[in-house]
């Protein structure tokens, strides 16, 4: 899907799914598009991947009518706008706590090449700029789209203004951060993340925004189908990391198992990116 497709029906309820992606192999954007996925995650706030990397799997992914939403480091408009340059279709920014950060994204997203006082001008009222400019950046803008990361307790407490922004097309939660603002770090089946998470998928679509959660474990793929079921319709399934070694690691077991003494205990393979 192209970022336009992504984003409509981001909007619209309709389900979009994708996976992480942080290996930069060319066998894998191959996987990644036999697997019939809409878009890929790709991630550079846990990884070493550098731009010129990123921008190389972007339009790999691109080329094959994957759309690759690359998460920036931080909440910075200026690095939204480098993933942009550099062929991302979409903008993921972790750990947004306030309304104020996601405008600023969305001037940088929606409104790019506009900065300075210019774009926040625009920004303050959109009829400030000229018919031919919106024209303009409208039709430049149009495949980028613009996700958040919701992952601690003054984002949830914030929610209600962070989805008013104009701009914002989906919300992803953080479960790995999440649960640790909760106090209750890596507990997913707790109630208190359930109703974390519960609410942020309710208010989002609510709204007609986007919603989703990164379900990197089994744990959590266990209860992605309870938000999937109430709406959640972002769906970020695995990755590629997390996918192997769960695999290579219960093909070891069993090989160890039956030629080996079985002592081999088995290791928690969920990467908390």
């Amino acid at each position: 899907m192209t970022g336009e497709q992504i984003k409509a029906a981001l909007h619209d309820g309709r389900r979009v799914y994708g996976t992480l992606a942080i290996a930069n192999s060319p066998q894998w954007v191959a996987v990644v598009e036999q697997l019939g996925l809409d878009l890929v995650f790709i991630d550079t706030e846990h990884t070493p991947l550098d731009r010129a990397t990123v921008a190389w799997m972007c339009q790999a992914y691109a080329g094959r009518n994957i759309a690759p939403l690359v998460r920036i480091p931080n909440p910075d408009p200026f690095q939204a706008s480098m993933v942009l340059d550099g062929g991302g279709a979409g903008v993921i920014a972790p750990y947004v706590e306030s309304a104020d950060q996601v405008r600023k994204l969305a001037g940088a997203v929606k409104y790019r090449p506009l900065k300075g006082e210019r774009l926040q001008q625009g920004l303050e009222n959109p009829d400030t700029l000229e018919p031919q400019l919106r024209d303009y950046l409208a039709n430049t803008n149009r495949n980028n789209f613009l996700v958040v990361n919701i992952e601690s307790t003054p984002a949830i407490e914030n929610l209600d203004d962070i989805l008013a922004v104009e701009g914002l097309d989906a919300v992803l939660v953080g479960p790995h951060d999440l649960s640790c603002s909760l106090g209750i770090a890596e507990q997913y089946s707790d109630p208190r993340f359930i109703e974390a998470v519960d609410t942020i998928v309710a208010k989002a679509r609510a709204r007609g925004i986007g919603a989703g959660i990164h379900a990197f474990s089994r744990e959590l793929a266990e209860l992605e189908r309870r938000w999937i079921a109430a709406g959640a319709n972002l769906i970020v399934h695995s990755g590629d990391v997390n996918a192997v070694a769960e695999r290579l690691g219960e093909d070891f077991r069993q090989l160890r198992d039956e030629f080996e003494d079985g002592s081999m205990e088995p290791t928690d393979s969920d990467a908390n990116i």
